[in-house]
């Protein structure tokens, strides 16, 4: 969604796939009308930093403008060759070379004086075991880098924390944390929060904070539904704000947009993880955010990069929304070979206005257990709440009875 916001803008656009991306080659959400046949030209990250950036340079026939970050399987590499071609970026200075790192994070927000996780962080069963020890259950077990909630468990037992660990070890990971460590860590209790932001010279603006729709199904303990956006003068958003632009200075993270994911505990807010780089979701929620604001994050992750006055005009914090709405998830409670699907019935809806289908006729249908294995996700928009209400319901009454698509026999 960037390169489509920066092709309307007038730049030209190189992909820059890194070796991170994995099965996340080429994806693009439908959403970026245009892509990748407006790209100037796909290209692979390269054995070192001079020669990618060598690369670049030869295909633009220029010094490019901006490095920008995106995709999380591209927060690396945006950081670190920012950084070596002089651009805007973020240091990979003092402990800073792989900020996706779920420990880096909590260590740095921890030496700040904050409230961080308790964990433990590991590649060998015994270096963690202790933690089991000690620490009262359930906890989380997850890869140090991942995204989507992929591969973050909440076991119960300690033979399940183990168990999950090794598997961990040993599969491959869909966001680039293959051979990486596992992170252990205490069960936060409360409602987790996403706090969206942009940097430009270490100054953050606070673009829109959400509230996660998170319930178990199909065995997964941590599906999202959905979630809303809460407004900025909420007493509880207020502290969320004040809490995330601490962790990202912490993180030293001073240029682009980032994901905050923090859980408001009963002693307070707590972080979960931080993401530099645009909220996710195949920009499914920036019809939502344009309604409710005016603009969107990735509107202000360019400014920030290429536009400082642009930057400087936006407010700190969002202000009064301009409309009511939320993003729902669609889930699936079957499996199966699909014949056909029936998302007309949800784009028939009043409040949907704008659906993104992520399965189609021919494909096989899982069921749902974290955001890759949605069926789709769409926007809602309402003036009346009555309305968003009962369209919402409809949405869970399709899911439950498999009305969505037709199951081949």
């Amino acid at each position: 969604m960037l390169a489509a916001e920066l092709d309307q803008r007038g730049y030209a656009v190189i992909a820059l796939w890194t070796e991170d991306v994995g099965e996340n080659l080429g994806h693009l959400p439908q959403a970026a009308k245009g892509f990748p046949e407006k790209f100037l030209a796909e290209v692979t990250e390269q054995p070192t930093l001079a020669l990618t950036a060598q690369k670049l340079r030869e295909i633009a026939q220029a010094e490019p403008l901006a490095v920008m970050c995106g995709g999380e399987t591209g927060v690396k590499m945006a950081d670190a060759l920012s950084e070596h071609m002089g651009l805007r970026g973020n240091t990979t200075q003092r402990g800073m070379a792989n900020r996706r790192d779920k420990q880096v994070q909590q260590d740095a927000v921890k030496a700040a004086g904050m409230r961080s996780v308790r964990s433990v962080c590991g590649k060998d069963w015994t270096e963690v075991k202790a933690f089991t020890e000690t620490e009262a259950f359930p906890i989380i077990v997850k890869p140090v880098e991942s995204a989507g909630s992929d591969g973050v468990k909440l076991c119960h037992t300690p033979s399940e924390a183990k168990d999950h660990f090794h598997l961990l070890m040993n599969s491959q990971r869909k966001c680039g944390s293959q051979g990486a460590a596992v992170l252990l860590q205490e069960y936060l209790k409360g409602k987790e929060y996403i706090v969206d932001c942009v940097s430009r010279d270490g100054h953050h603006k606070t673009t829109l904070v959400w509230v996660y729709d998170r319930r178990p199904a199909n065995g997964a303990g941590f599906v999202n539904f959905g979630q809303h956006c809460v407004p900025s003068d909420d007493p509880v958003a207020a502290q969320l704000i004040a809490y995330t632009v601490g962790c990202l200075d912490a993180l030293r993270i001073t240029n682009g947009a980032t994901h905050t994911e923090v859980m408001m505990t009963e002693t307070g807010p707590c972080l979960v993880e931080v993401n530099s780089r645009c909220h996710g979701a195949a920009g499914a929620w920036m019809p939502l955010a344009r309604a409710l604001t005016g603009y969107t994050q990735v509107d202000a992750c360019v400014d920030a990069f290429l536009d400082g006055e642009a930057f400087d005009r936006l407010p700190d914090v969002p202000l009064e929304f301009l409309a009511s709405g939320q993003v729902s998830s669609l889930i699936s409670y079957h499996d199966g070979h699909v014949a056909s699907t029936q998302f007309h019935k949800v784009r028939e809806l009043p409040s949907v206005v704008f659906l993104e289908e992520h399965l189609h006729a021919g494909h096989r249908v899982e069921k749902t257990i974290d955001l890759f294995s949605l069926v789709g996700m769409c926007v809602m928009v309402h003036s009346d709440p009555g309305v968003l209400a009962n369209d919402v319901q409809a949405i869970r009454q399709m899911e439950n009875n498999g009305s969505l698509f037709v199951l081949s026999n």
